[in-house]
């Protein structure tokens, strides 16, 4: 009976890469296992050795383009079939070590990426506005340069793992099943350190505060981050070093709040200058503009101002300020100032609505409103 196609078997295409390969053997050998399949189907068994044959071929470059050129009969004529029943731990970990926290570089030691670090950069608005450099000192897990990182005394190294053998990992049979783990005995270093550093104690890494200089992009808002390669702890047994995340905190400014590009401000406004129109000094980020207030301006209104606002890092147009008017109730006021204040309100009193709109409006609304429950 001839032999199916290995691509078939994976389900994958002829042009397929080596993790869709990797994937599609994965999902069918956890799909056909033995271990999972115990009801005696023969047909379950029979798959999973005929995908785990084709992943063996599939997975090796050499095998694969002998396979491509003269298909079943190139491999027979000396390319090399499959592994017996023994490479089968070899092959299953290679598929699913990641799984168990396996991980190997090169056949030697188990390497680990330091870890990711936060930090929180405090800024007032004009610094997040136009950006700025900024200093910052970050406590982290630097490489001891008295071991240069191999946590052994000076002179001495570190001794390869007698458990593993320096791999880092060991292996349990359970079965025709095969699981790859971290040894216990070095803790995936695969050295052991007999005479450990006095500085950093073994550890080959030690606690050190960097100064870190951080580029502010103009524009930037509340909870943005900024990321700094490789700026993170140190890695052990020469691995990469981890990420900074430096976290922007903007603080609350006195005069203005910020909304993405626009900014809204109050503007305290006299009596007399609502009452006869006038002119007010209005701050911007900008510097100070004069800001009109028409006649009659009632306490909440809204002023417009366009152009006056800041961008963001996102978008570079300009955002709009916005001005609230608050009409300010002046206090403090001397007899004779209340007596001329007494005077103006009753000759307002005598225009009605000529004058006090909306006070007379409101009042009949509160006039017809207890007429209707009385």
């Amino acid at each position: 009976m001839a032999k199916r196609d290995y691509y078939e078997i994976l389900g994958v295409s002829k042009s397929a890469t080596a993790d869709e390969i990797k994937k599609s053997y994965r999902r069918l050998a956890m799909k056909h296992h033995p271990d999972r399949n115990k009801d005696g189907d023969d047909s379950s068994e029979k798959k999973f050795k005929e995908a785990k044959e084709a992943y063996e071929v599939l997975k090796d470059a050499g095998k694969r383009t002998t396979y491509d050129q003269f298909g079943h009969d190139g491999l027979r004529a000396g390319a090399g079939g499959g592994r017996g029943a023994e490479g089968f731990g070899d092959i299953f970990g290679d598929v699913f070590g990641d799984i168990f926290g396996g991980g190997r570089r090169g056949g030697g030691q188990q390497v680990f990426r330091g870890a990711d670090l936060g930090y929180e950069l405090k800024l007032d608005l004009e610094k997040a506005v136009n950006g700025d450099t900024v200093e910052i000192d970050v406590p982290t897990q630097v490489s001891c340069d008295t071991c240069n990182g191999s946590g052994a005394k000076k002179g001495t190294s570190p001794e390869t793992c007698s458990t593993c053998g320096g791999v880092g990992q060991v292996r349990m049979q359970q079965g025709f099943f095969s699981v790859q783990q971290t040894c216990p005995a070095c803790k995936g270093a695969g050295t052991t350190i007999s005479d450990p550093c006095e500085d950093c104690h073994g550890r080959g890494r030690k606690r050190k505060t960097r100064t870190l200089s951080v580029k502010v992009p103009a524009g930037v808002d509340d909870g943005d981050r900024i990321r700094l390669s490789g700026e993170g702890e140190a890695g052990r047994n020469g691995g990469p070093a981890g990420d900074l995340y430096v976290e922007l905190r903007v603080a609350e400014h006195k005069i203005f709040e910020r909304d993405g590009a626009n900014l809204t401000c109050e503007v305290p406004v006299s009596i007399a200058v609502a009452t006869l129109g006038g002119e007010v000094e209005l701050p911007t980020l900008d510097g100070h503009v004069s800001l009109k207030v028409p006649a009659g301006t009632q306490s909440g209104k809204i002023f417009r101002l366009r152009g006056k606002g800041v961008t963001t890092v996102r978008d570079p147009r300009q955002g709009d300020l916005f001005a609230q008017v608050s009409v300010e109730t002046p206090i403090n006021l001397t007899s004779q100032q209340q007596e001329l204040l007494r005077k103006f309100d009753e000759a307002v009193k005598k225009g009605g609505d000529k004058h006090s709109p909306r006070a007379d409006s409101w009042l009949d609304t509160v006039r017809r409103f207890f007429d209707r429950i009385s």
